[in-house]
């Protein structure tokens, strides 16, 4: 079975090897058939410690590490890092 691929934005580093991921998404309402938004936080693991507040990043499923981690991170699309000079 495919792991699941979201992608988000790093709200959160304050814990080590951990980044807080807020995932927002856009559903219709059943009912009255207009887009909401609806978001989630995971917590993903970051070996490096290389993502800060206000990167996009995208997290994959994986084996559960601790009590609430069963993310981790794959890539970044470097919106909010600064360029290394």
């Amino acid at each position: 079975m495919p792991r699941r691929i979201l992608q988000g934005t790093v709200v959160s580093d304050k814990t080590d090897k951990t980044v807080t991921v807020l995932v927002v998404r856009r559903v219709m309402h059943p009912m009255y058939k207009k887009f909401i938004t609806r978001s989630k936080k995971y917590a993903a693991h970051d070996e490096t410690n290389r993502y800060k507040i206000g990167d996009t990043v995208k997290i994959r499923e994986c084996r559960p590490l601790s009590k609430t981690k069963r993310w981790e991170v794959v890539s970044d699309e470097a919106q909010g890092a600064a360029p290394a000079a």
